[in-house]
């Protein structure tokens, strides 16, 4: 493939979806992350992009949400790495809620394998993965349907959630910092979401180095109420990324970096208030039993 329809076809893939990691480009175009980053470069220096955090986003101000058809085909290796690891902090008997996204509903999946739980969820999507689970009751919000990510929001859903509780909320967003915590783009599953985070003890973030170092509208969880982020390995030289990983460990949030098969190693080292844990679904709940 010659440089110019390269470079055309990652333009049209951002354009798309908003955002795409070079990893996910050079999967596509077929070539390498390095010839991937000089033909971003260059569409930088032409004003059609911005290069962010190890990829490429539509130029200017904050990253738009895209549509669940391209949001699904986004990163899914990544994704199904993220939901193995998410899904052993779940034990026999739990009672959670699951928030609307991509990587939520990989985990629902793998949910339906826990005896005795119970999922709370807004998404139609994550009931769907659940529907036909042995033991496993699905108690569904009222509310809105979102067509874009087959999420239900506004005061119908926010309202089913009072006087909720349960252990934990698993959640994923539009981007994550270490300064402003999660967010994305819309203002009512900003919302929907805070009432998850109210219903729960604790807060599990799944997000993907994609969405790493990336900031959007609404917030939906600070920093400081961000128990564990589940998330994958930035490529080596995606320094913003590790940067961004360290920051939310350092104030606090237990970060755990599940490992993409084929993907070079670029995990950071963190140290700090919490460290990170890697490796099999049962190893990590052992951990966390162990009380890291």
């Amino acid at each position: 493939m010659f440089a110019a329809e390269r470079r055309q076809l990652i333009l049209e893939m951002v354009r798309a979806n908003g955002a795409v990691s070079l990893r996910e480009l050079a999967r596509v175009v077929q070539t390498s992350e390095v010839t991937v980053r000089r033909d971003v470069r260059a569409l930088e220096a032409e004003g059609l992009l911005d290069r962010r955090h190890g990829g490429a986003v539509l130029p200017g101000g904050f990253t738009r949400e895209s549509g669940f058809p391209q949001k699904s085909h986004l990163a899914t290796a990544e994704k199904t790495a993220i939901a193995d690891l998410a899904a052993g902090l779940v034990e026999e008997g739990e009672a959670v809620v699951v928030g609307a996204g991509t990587t939520t509903q990989e985990l629902a999946r793998r949910l339906a394998r826990v005896p005795g739980l119970t999922v709370v969820t807004n998404s139609l999507l994550v009931a769907q993965a659940l529907a036909h689970a042995n033991r496993v009751e699905v108690v569904m919000t009222g509310g809105t349907l979102r067509g874009s990510n087959y999420g239900l929001v506004g005061s119908g859903a926010e309202q089913s959630l009072q006087g909720l509780r349960v252990s934990r909320a698993f959640l994923s967003g539009a981007g994550l910092t270490a300064e402003r915590g999660l967010s994305t783009s819309n203002m009512l599953s900003a919302s929907v979401d805070r009432a998850l985070v109210q219903a729960a003890a604790e807060v599990v973030v799944l997000a993907d180095h994609t969405k790493l170092g990336t900031d959007t509208m609404f917030q939906t969880v600070p920093t400081d109420l961000i128990t564990h982020l589940v998330t994958d390995e930035p490529a080596p030289e995606d320094e913003r990324a590790a940067a961004e990983v360290q920051a939310l460990a350092d104030r606090g949030v237990h970060v755990t970096v599940a490992h993409v098969p084929g993907a070079a190693s670029g995990a950071p080292e963190v140290p700090g208030p919490r460290r990170a844990l890697r490796g099999t679904v049962p190893e990590v709940a052992a951990a966390r039993r162990a009380g890291f």
